[in-house]
């Protein structure tokens, strides 16, 4: 297994040597050694292939950041040699940085299906992105696409948690790569549609140079549960509910909200969907055919004469966001809903890594108000929309690649996911561990990382893209450990100095003095000797620290300010 920036040797290639061979670049700008913000770019010769364009949700740590989209330096420089872009479904992590990127680039082609297009137009409109300033193009999922003189892109369909998902087969001048998108192989699918493993199998036997593939579960022996089953215990569950039943899942996940909405109807239930992002999928759906509905759906104010057995709520907040519907119901702040006793909450979700403490507290809370949760892993009401290892191991035996790169995870899940192939009868001649921003060269006898452009996340805050960085958050953390003291010295006509503190101890007269006391003497000593202003601010803010530091042991974030 090669490690990320370990050069290769070099190889026979019909007298080429390895700089002149022909080869492809292949670029992950995100979504690699990590779960999110997902953007391959391949590059061959002066053309440039994009796939996907994704964001990432904040850690914990990054205070006030709502979003984390991938940097484009890389494309920016280049942007005249992009020639098309293709999108393989319609998650958060795959398409959500579009709206933010695709401005910043020339107007391309883009390929995808028909509702993965369908929630980038809901996307780029609600940031006021005209029709006219996109080049959108829907293809089937069994779908061929030349994309410059370069890449030539089969479209195949692979089960996962969205409708219309799909990998593709990339023909390139120095070989075939299978990628096999987010999948999961499962057996039993809510519309029917298997994984289209013909053509990787098929792929295979004409030859793959290189496989990318999904490695979220690679540590996850067997296989992944089947929607199919899910909708099974779902359905088991809320025919043994009372009375009303409140269901969050993941607003994307089309196929188990339509299953949910006819367990309802089943089960003499009235269903009424709540929340912004909930109702957005379930319209783009609808309009392309992709949820039925057995009955109409009702507005809150609709359910008066209804008895609570024969209501159920989709509603938004599986990810315990504070201003989602069932994180306003947990604390009582819906305007119009309020949980109690006999109501029964079913989480079919699992939480985003750094997503956990949020939804505890919202279960914790739903405990409290006596309602009846149910959530994973105590009952099986969510499965992953990644495949397992028997899985993995499924589409390696198919693909049969000469080289492989482990994608999609964080690099435990690259590694396991790299042992794994190891132990099959064919193992592929190389693994490459690559990290974000690595330039991956590819040739017909060469793999190997060759160097590394900008990559990484820029945080949106706000209004605000790429105005804070790493500093700031540092500074917000400073802030919400150790509080500020503001210290502003007036110079005229004597120096006398005043003190704020928010968030550092609580009211002490006696403390505040001493501090006023220790940058006052700074402050005179620095007028005495007619130091520069900003020598006066720094002597008074190094003498604040030096005391606070020795009598607290704290390290509140000071902010020093002279007024003359």
């Amino acid at each position: 297994m090669t490690q990320p920036g370990k050069p290769s040797q070099s190889r026979p290639n019909g007298g080429a040597t390895p700089d002149t061979a022909p080869h492809l670049e292949v670029i992950p700008l995100g979504g690699m050694g990590e779960i999110g913000k997902n953007i391959t770019a391949y590059r061959y010769g002066d053309e440039i292939m994009v796939v996907d364009g994704g964001l990432a949700f904040p850690d914990a740590h990054q205070m006030g950041v709502d979003l984390i989209i991938p940097r484009i330096d890389y494309l920016q420089q280049h942007a005249g040699l992009i020639k098309g872009w293709i999108l393989t479904h319609g998650h958060e992590d795959h398409i959500g940085g579009l709206p933010y990127i695709l401005p910043r680039l020339p107007r391309v082609p883009v390929y995808g299906a028909p509702l993965t297009l369908g929630l980038v137009r809901e996307k780029l409109s609600e940031f006021g992105i005209k029709p006219g300033d996109v080049d959108l193009r829907e293809v089937d999922l069994d779908a061929n696409v030349k994309i410059g003189k370069s890449f030539q892109v089969q479209f195949v369909r692979m089960t996962h948690s969205i409708p219309d998902n799909a990998g593709y087969i990339l023909t390139t001048p120095v070989g075939r790569i299978v990628h096999t998108g987010d999948f999961k192989l499962d057996e039993e699918p809510s519309d029917g549609r298997l994984s289209d493993l013909a053509r990787i199998e098929q792929a295979g036997r004409e030859g793959v140079l290189l496989l990318i593939s999904d490695s979220t579960n690679a540590e996850r022996p067997g296989r992944t549960v089947s929607e199919a089953e899910v909708a099974r215990n779902l359905e088991d569950l809320i025919s043994k509910c009372k009375g009303r039943v409140f269901m969050t899942t993941f607003a994307s996940n089309v196929h188990r909200i339509g299953n949910v909405i006819k367990i309802a109807h089943r089960q003499g239930r009235r269903v009424v969907m709540e929340g912004r992002s909930m109702l957005k999928y379930a319209q783009v759906a609808q309009g392309l055919g992709l949820m039925e509905l057995p009955e109409p759906l009702l507005a809150n104010d609709e359910v008066g004469s209804l008895q609570d057995q024969q209501v159920l709520y989709v509603c938004t907040g599986s990810q315990g966001q504070p201003m989602s519907v069932l994180s306003r119901l947990a604390f009582g702040n819906h305007a119009k809903i309020a949980l109690r006793r006999g109501d029964s909450v079913i989480l079919s979700s699992n939480p985003i890594p750094g997503n956990e403490e949020a939804v505890n507290l919202v279960i914790n809370r739903l405990y409290e108000l006596g309602v009846d949760v149910y959530y994973p892993p105590a009952y099986r009401v969510h499965a992953s929309g990644h495949g397992s290892q028997e899985e993995l191991a499924t589409v390696l035996n198919l693909a049969r690649p000469k080289f492989f790169l482990p994608w999609h995870g964080e690099p435990r899940h690259q590694i396991n996911h790299a042992r794994l192939a190891q132990t099959l009868p064919r193992p592929p001649k190389r693994t490459l561990i690559a990290r974000n921003g690595d330039v991956v060269r590819l040739g017909a006898d060469e793999f190997r990382v060759t160097g590394t452009v900008p990559a990484g996340g820029v945080y949106v805050d706000g209004l605000g893209v790429g105005d804070v960085g790493d500093d700031v958050l540092l500074d917000r953390s400073s802030l919400s450990q150790e509080g500020v003291v503001i210290m502003t010295a007036v110079l005229h006509p004597t120096p006398h100095v005043e003190i704020v503190s928010r968030g550092f101890v609580r009211a002490n007269r006696d403390l505040d003095a001493q501090i006023r006391r220790v940058a006052l003497e700074a402050v005179e000593g620095g007028v005495r000797e007619k130091k520069r202003l900003e020598d006066v601010r720094d002597d008074m803010y190094g003498a604040v620290r030096r005391f606070l530091r020795k009598v607290t042991g704290r390290n509140p974030v000071l902010i020093p300010m002279i007024v003359d």
